[in-house]
C-alpha cells in the first residue's frame, strides 16, 4: 500500500460554477510520478497510479475510447451532464490552468505530431 502524503493539493473535477459538494472526483499529483484519486463523498478512500498510466488514460479520454461509457448519458439533461472546459491541474504545481485541453492535444499542451498547441 502507497502511503499518502499529507500535503498533497486536490483539485476537484466539477463544473466552474457548481459550489455544491458533488460527488466529485479530486486528483493530487504526488511526489515519485505518482497520482491519486479520490471522491469528494469518501475522501480517505484514495486510488494511486503512476504518471504514465494518467497520462496514457487522459490521452485514452481525449481520443474518445471511454466514450461508450456515456452513450447513455445523452438522454439526460444537460444540468446533470457538464463536459466543459474544466480546470485541468498542471502536474508540476497541481494548480489548475483553467484552460482545458483541446481535442487533438496531449495532456502536456502538445500536438500528437510534438508540434505546440494553438491553445493559450
Amino acid at each position: 500500500m502507497t502511503d499518502i502524503p499529507a500535503d498533497l493539493t486536490w483539485i476537484r473535477a466539477a463544473p466552474e460554477d457548481d459550489e455544491g459538494t458533488g460527488p466529485w472526483i479530486e486528483i493530487a499529483f504526488g511526489p515519485d510520478e505518482l497520482v491519486h484519486l479520490r471522491e469528494t463523498g469518501d475522501p480517505t478512500n484514495i486510488v494511486t497510479t503512476t504518471r504514465a498510466k494518467w497520462d496514457a488514460f487522459a490521452k485514452g479520454v481525449q481520443a474518445g475510447e471511454f466514450d461508450h461509457f456515456i452513450d447513455d448519458m445523452d438522454s439526460e439533461t444537460d444540468s446533470e451532464t457538464d463536459f466543459g472546459t474544466d480546470t485541468v491541474p498542471d502536474p508540476g504545481t497541481g494548480a489548475g490552468t483553467g484552460t482545458g485541453i483541446g481535442i487533438g492535444e496531449d495532456i502536456d499542451g502538445t500536438t500528437d505530431d510534438g508540434g505546440a498547441s494553438a491553445r493559450p
